[in-house]
């Protein structure tokens, strides 16, 4: 850094000034001085006797005889001359020679920047850093002794051993990749809890076959079940970013808002579909508009965290499982679907008023309010509303791929076929295991971090770990759908065709969460949302629609997930 404090604007090409340094008593003048960079400090000069001690007519370096410096180069020695007492400079009396190395500035350099080029995947971030650090290349000529800050970051890079941090311990930590397989296990049974509602609730569908030779009222229910499901993942999307910013009570707030809208939307658009189809009847559409509020309330208590009370309220539905043997009658089945939406709602209720108003079964009594900060949602920090709308698209196009391996084979072949359910069931469990198949996805990618060294080594290893995950999940889907398909009434058998679009439906569906957990929701959500719509429009090519989009997906997670940037807590 010393020398740049020589050079001028625009005068590169200068010889800089010559700045003499003393010589080691001893040392005959013309013997070569020692290496560059060591540095030597000349002994002190000899106590005065109590009169001046003149200085040479050459001044005070070590020049040759009867030559003079010029005014600025003495001025400069005269700088550069140790004084007595300062550090470094022999004390009174001594008269040895020291000699010292002068510290490398890149080792400086590298134990400043030692947190941050430690957890670095590759040097362009290093080289990031120094940049944004003020470093020119100018500087770094001149203090490093490299070409450009793409060179000193690759050194830096080289002689740093790699120590990304690993994750936690799952009971450590909240993070959004920390989770115990009990607690995914749990979130896939209340995926598939509320399936019991529909079993009970049939009696309500009972009518003359609609359109496509579906049940009686089995459009208004789609329809309010697609807007539920498009709203209430934006809504998510939302209250998550919200959360994650540190304003619970704005989360609260715009729960409490869009989720009593998200339920009027679905009954509206599902009376709409109902006037659209055909009379239907009103017990068809009460059960729409439960299904739209119980949507909107499971909302609320899965973002907030709420699992085991979610789980509480469905526990009624469980009555429900006597009736795939048995006729019950159409008041108790009734009453068991009033029982849990009260419930359910009624958590809902309960968990967002006193989060309103900082009560205590929200953590916030007495708790001073967020300052609104550049960061705070009021304030913008929140994400555009155009920001969530990809994620409503993943969930319109997920959910309509898990409809359309139940109701496929009526779309394309008619009244005769029959309703797949245990096949939508069985993906609606396989939720858990597919979650905590993404956890371990990215633990073993961030220990690929830790241990590999070279980029080929970590994309191979990311790849097989792909591979195993995707495999596992696809595993303990097909042992759901087996064991339902075996236990369910009247079902239709699992044969080769039905298995496969069932398989390749599965690989969309995780692919699919595994790009979305890792930034790339656009081009899942347009993958997804593209597949649907040619499963609808053309019924009968939906075992290659699947495979199409199952293809794709898994050249994007290959090229996106290989690269260790994409790991970066």
């Amino acid at each position: 850094m010393s020398g740049s404090l020589w050079l001028r604007n625009g005068t590169m090409r200068d010889t800089l000034p010559y700045v003499p340094r003393p010589r080691p008593a001893g040392r005959p003048a013309g013997t070569p001085r020692g290496l560059p960079h060591a540095r030597r400090v000349a002994p002190e000069a000899p106590p005065a006797t109590g009169r001046d001690t003149a200085l040479p007519p050459y001044g005070r370096g070590d020049g040759p005889p009867g030559r003079r410096l010029p005014a600025g180069r003495e001025a400069a020695t005269s700088r550069c001359a140790p004084a007595h007492g300062a550090p470094g400079s022999p004390g009174p009396g001594s008269t040895r020679t020291s000699t010292a190395l002068a510290p490398d500035p890149l080792d400086e350099l590298a134990e400043r920047l030692d947190a941050l080029t430690a957890v670095a995947v590759h040097p362009d971030e290093i080289a990031a850093i120094l940049e944004s650090d003020g470093m020119t290349d100018d500087h770094i000529r001149l203090t490093y002794g490299r070409a450009d800050s793409f060179a000193l970051a690759e050194d830096l890079y080289a002689r740093l051993e790699r120590r990304h941090p690993g994750p936690e311990a799952a009971g450590e930590s909240g993070g959004p990749w920390h989770g115990e397989l009990a607690g995914c296990l749990l979130r896939g049974l209340l995926f598939a809890l509320p399936g019991l509602a529909y079993v009970l609730g049939a009696p309500l569908l009972a009518g003359p076959r609609g359109a496509h030779g579906l049940p009686a009222g089995t459009i208004p229910l789609l329809a309010g079940a697609v807007v539920g499901w498009v709203w209430n993942q934006t809504l998510s999307h939302r209250a998550y970013c919200r959360l994650g910013l540190g304003d619970r009570r704005a989360a609260l707030r715009a729960l409490a808002v869009g989720a009593p809208s998200g339920a009027l939307a679905g009954t509206l658009v599902a009376l709409a579909a109902a006037l659209a189809t055909g009379p239907v009847g009103l017990p068809a559409m009460a059960f729409a508009a439960g299904q739209s509020l119980y949507l909107a309330a499971a909302t609320v208590l899965l973002v907030l965290g709420r699992e085991r009370a979610l789980l509480g309220a469905l526990l009624p539905l469980a009555g429900g499982v006597p009736a795939f043997h048995h006729d019950l009658p159409h008041p108790l089945r009734t009453g068991l679907l009033l029982a849990s939406l009260a419930a359910t709602t009624a958590c809902a209720v309960n968990v967002l008023g006193p989060g309103l108003r900082g009560g205590p079964k929200d953590g916030t009594a007495g708790a001073a309010r967020p300052a609104r900060t550049a960061r705070s949602p009021r304030a913008g920090g929140a994400p555009p509303l155009a920001a969530s709308l990809p994620y409503g698209l993943f969930g319109l196009g997920t959910g309509l791929l898990v409809l359309y391996t139940a109701v496929g084979d009526v779309l394309a072949a008619g009244p005769a076929a029959a309703v797949a359910a245990p096949s939508a069931v069985a993906l609606t469990l396989s939720m858990g295991p597919a979650e905590w198949l993404l956890h371990r996805f990215r633990s073993e990618s961030l220990a690929g971090l830790r241990t590999l060294t070279s980029a080929h080594a970590f994309a191979r290893a990311t790849t097989v770990t792909l591979a195993l995950c995707l495999g596992a999940y696809l595993a303990c889907l097909l042992a759901l759908a087996s064991v339902g398909t075996l236990l369910w009434p009247d079902a239709p058998r699992l044969t080769g065709p039905r298995l496969v679009s069932l398989l390749l439906v599965g690989v969309v569906l995780w692919l699919g969460l595994l790009l979305q957990a890792f930034g790339a929701v656009r081009a899942a959500a347009v993958v997804c949302a593209i597949a649907a719509a040619a499963q609808i429009l053309v019924p009968a090519a939906g075992p290659a629609v699947a495979g199409g989009a199952a293809a794709v997906l898994t050249v994007l997670a290959r090229v996106l997930l290989v690269r260790p940037t994409a790991h970066r807590s």
